[in-house]
């Protein structure tokens, strides 16, 4: 078991915030009835963003490509696009991937290694899916997974035997699952306040 400790603040060991998958999609399964917990993700999402740049880090934007016909994500779809408060601006890559892990069939390691990052902030959606894969991936991969808590989310779901699971259940237990071995489990607050403390990792 590997336990996460505060982010590094070795000026060789750089950082990066990956931001997965904040697309409209979400928005229409939303508007369609779907529940979902953690209202202000996106909001957090956004004060993430302002502070990796404004302090010169790295940030990768992860997008869902949907293959299968009556995907919420297929290219040309109105679900597709990224939400406008997250969209990439310039010199930020976005990295497309077709199943859950961000890692999969995608060059994302290999950029992340070429540039010497080794501490991952994570965001996005959802939390119990694309956000826990790509998580424990990067755990499984030795980089130092940073989940934030409060800036993912989920929806409602019916477990196999029929049983109503809550979004706040899924959400917690996903979190619960990676805490200590894979990743370690922060706030928005805490990754901004360690980033703040840590200014030698976006050197």
């Amino acid at each position: 078991m590997a336990m996460m400790g505060r982010m590094s603040r070795d000026s060789s060991a750089r950082t990066a915030l990956i931001v997965i998958d904040v697309q409209r999609a979400f928005d229409q399964w939303e508007a369609a009835g779907r529940r979902r917990n953690n209202p202000q993700a996106v909001a957090r999402i956004v004060d993430l963003l302002d502070t990796f740049r404004s302090r010169h880090v790295p940030v990768f934007h992860i997008r869902h490509e949907g293959t299968r016909p009556g995907s919420s994500f297929l290219p040309g779809g109105s679900g597709y696009p990224v939400k406008d408060e997250a969209r990439e601006i310039e010199g930020e890559p976005v990295i497309v991937k077709r199943v859950n892990s961000a890692f999969i069939g995608t060059d994302l390691e290999d950029r992340l290694r070429a540039a010497n990052i080794r501490t991952l902030v994570i965001c996005g959606a959802t939390t119990n899916h694309c956000v826990e894969t790509t998580t424990r991936m990067a755990g499984n991969l030795g980089f130092d997974a940073c989940l934030v808590r409060d800036a993912t989310w989920t929806f409602d779901r019916l477990g196999p035997d029929g049983d109503a699971h809550s979004a706040e259940d899924i959400h917690a237990m996903s979190l619960a699952n990676l805490n200590g071995e894979f990743a370690r489990i922060v706030s928005t607050s805490e990754a901004i306040a360690e980033l703040s403390e840590g200014k030698a990792l976006s050197h």
